[in-house]
């Protein structure tokens, strides 16, 4: 019924509307006619009138239907509307040009009573003009004094401005104008182009983002700013993002233009902004026709599909057109729903989703034997430091374990390529999550090595990086619950530093550092700056509207079992060189015999039987010399050996 009642409305307003313009072409003739004879319109031009205004009326509805000048809401009358009418009466007037010349070259005016010369043509094309813009802009400005005047009887309005005094910025102020129910009013554009600065735009005045941004907030008691540039760059994005926090002034953003619903903007759907948007980077550029060349019509392999990196790593292939994605995971919800993603949201459907534990020789094998996989990506892993600390059995089972089997069937099935996803902290780990990934960085390196001797073409390419933000289990999704609940925020120690990246920029680097390794490779990324978590902690705060250590407090908790208060990239007797890509180097590292290593390996694995957590991590101590456990209770093994954990970084 409301949908009737509002289809019903509609067309009846552009009716009205269509009839209001019609009837004011008719008035506007009649008066250009007047102004042309001074107000003494001659009885030949009198007896012609009504058929002219026929002519008229007819051929004024031609470009007004077919342009659908009547179809915009005159409330949001714009400069779009604008244009529409005057290009129909400019065409409509050009066609009356046309008649005119006609009939008078070949003298046929009489004979179709037809009384409209030039003169009378121009006129009537500038009052016609006037009328229907006048009529519509001055309906529009009433509809807006009598929406502010309402806002306003709902209380006091809060000064907002907006950051981008272009197209998007005039929609969403625009989108204000005409929402009664937000309590925000902007009374100020600022933007970084010197051609618009101390400029007007919609009555308002445009200032410098960067000389008068302290200046204005204080001056106009500014609430929120808005920022509607859609490729404002990543550092000046985070410039903007500081300078707002210290003047404490809340910040929203608009959606891509794209997202927005019908091409219409709509207040509701402005955002605050993130940590991520902070710690944002300029955007990675991919050799896109080189991955298309290596993952096209491929069928690839993707363990730990359901995670973090996973899921993005199964988003972003999907782009290359491959054969078909076998997604590998044993979190059953988590992978169900990326199936769905997959399906609803991409609309790719060449996907087989597997639960299935990559430890699993016999259920992997199957799997490899079903497919036949041209390239692994291996995400699957054990990652949560204080988790792993206090059950090695699994860290073992999964990250050495797992990946073992994984790399063992890539060869067996002649896979391409192998991927693995290490970290940061296999780097001179202080905990046991760290050692099994650096264990797991070790076999498959040496396998590869390996295989290049002996000629097999499996390519195992190791990538490592630090963390991500709102991955699984990471400090962001953490601290986000923390404030809604209202607080504390717990933060193990003042000095902790960790390196970030974005999820979708990690997977970025991922896909190119597979693609262009040749085997053997340990990948690591320029992870940009490390962040200080107190300082993530205290933004976070900032962003959600509130004050640190009053709204919400910060208390220190101590370093956790395994925990480092730096991450590193490298070791100390590794070194890097670099790649055709910027932020991808290659690190040197110390290599291992495979032989050997396959031995050691395999007596680690045969050890999980037993039970025994302190023999197991003496033995990956014995493997990874550079394991020194910190805060742990596996020190009382490098106290044996007389190793001291000095190095707590």
């Amino acid at each position: 019924m409301q949908i009737q009642r509002f289809i019903t409305h509609a067309l009846l307003s552009r009716f009205m509307i269509l009839c209001l313009d019609l009837a004011l072409c008719v008035i506007s003739v009649y008066s250009a006619t007047l102004l042309r004879f001074n107000f003494h319109i001659p009885p030949h031009a009198n007896e012609a009138m009504p058929i002219t205004c026929l002519y008229v009326l007819v051929i004024r509805s031609l470009p007004f239907y077919l342009l659908k000048t009547y179809a915009g809401l005159i409330k949001f009358t714009g400069d779009q509307d604008v244009r529409l009418v005057l290009r129909a009466i400019t065409i409509s007037t050009g066609f009356f040009l046309l008649v005119y010349l006609v009939l008078r070259s070949y003298q046929l005016g009489d004979k179709f009573q037809f009384f409209y010369p030039i003169s009378v043509i121009l006129i009537d094309y500038v009052i016609l003009s006037f009328m229907l813009v006048s009529y519509r802009i001055a309906i529009k400005m009433i509809m807006e004094e009598v929406r502010s005047t309402r806002k306003g009887s709902k209380g006091p309005l809060k000064n907002a401005a907006i950051f981008g005094a272009g197209k998007t910025g005039i929609l969403i102020k625009k989108a204000f104008d005409n929402n009664l129910k937000s309590d925000l009013e902007i009374v100020a554009w600022f933007d970084d182009n010197p051609l618009v600065v101390n400029k007007v735009l919609e009555g308002i005045r445009i200032y410098d983002a960067k000389k008068d941004l302290k200046e204005v907030v204080l001056k106009k008691n500014l609430d929120t700013i808005i920022l509607s540039m859609q490729k404002l760059p990543a550092w000046r994005k985070q410039e903007f993002i500081d300078m707002c926090l210290e003047l404490n002034v809340n910040m929203m953003h608009a959606p891509n233009v794209e997202h927005w619903l019908e091409g219409e903007f709509n207040v509701k759907e402005l955002k605050k902004f993130r940590i991520e948007d902070v710690l944002e980077r300029e955007p990675i550029i991919l050799d896109t026709r080189y991955l298309e060349i290596q993952l096209e019509e491929k069928t690839i392999l993707i363990t730990g599909a359901a995670g973090s990196i996973g899921s993005e790593i199964v988003r972003q292939l999907s782009k290359f057109k491959p054969a078909r994605l076998i997604l590998v995971d044993l979190a059953e919800s988590p992978l169900v729903d990326l199936g769905l993603e997959m399906e609803e949201s991409f609309q790719f459907r060449n996907i087989h989703t597997i639960l299935a534990d990559v430890s699993n020789a016999e259920r992997m094998e199957k799997i490899f034997d079903s497919f036949r996989p041209d390239m692994v990506f291996h995400a699957a892993a054990l990652k949560h430091v204080p988790m792993m600390e206090i059950t090695p059995y699994e860290a073992v089972r999964v990250n050495v374990l797992g990946t073992k089997t994984i790399a063992d069937l890539a060869v067996r099935y002649k896979a391409e390529r192998f991927v693995m996803i290490s970290t940061d902290k296999a780097v001179n780990p202080t905990n046991v999550m760290g050692c099994s990934k650096r264990l797991a960085e070790i076999y498959i390196q040496a396998l590869n090595n390996h295989l290049k001797e002996n000629e097999v073409h499996t390519r195992f390419i190791t990538t490592r990086f630090g963390n991500v933000l709102g991955s699984n289990g990471s400090v962001i999704p953490r601290f986000q619950k923390q404030i809604e609940a209202g607080g504390p925020i717990t933060v193990t120690d003042p000095g902790i530093t960790r390196f970030f990246m974005t999820i979708p920029e990690a997977c970025q680097l991922v896909l190119e550092a597979g693609a262009m390794g040749k085997g053997g490779e340990i990948f690591i990324f320029d992870m940009g700056k490390p962040v200080k978590i107190i300082d993530m902690a205290e933004k976070m705060i900032r962003l959600s509207g509130l004050v640190p250590y009053q709204d919400i407090d910060i208390v220190f908790t101590g370093l956790r079992p395994g925990e480092k208060l730096e991450e590193e990239l490298l070791a100390k007797k590794e070194d890097i060189l670099p790649t055709h890509h910027q932020k991808i180097m290659k690190a040197k590292v110390r290599e291992y015999n495979f032989g050997e290593i396959r031995v050691e390996i395999d007596e680690l694995i045969g050890i999980l039987s037993r039970q025994d957590d302190l023999q197991l991590v003496a033995k990956m101590k014995k493997l990874v010399p550079e394991y020194v456990s910190n805060n742990s209770v596996f020190e009382q093994l490098d106290q044996a050996e007389g190793i001291t954990a000095s190095r707590s970084v």
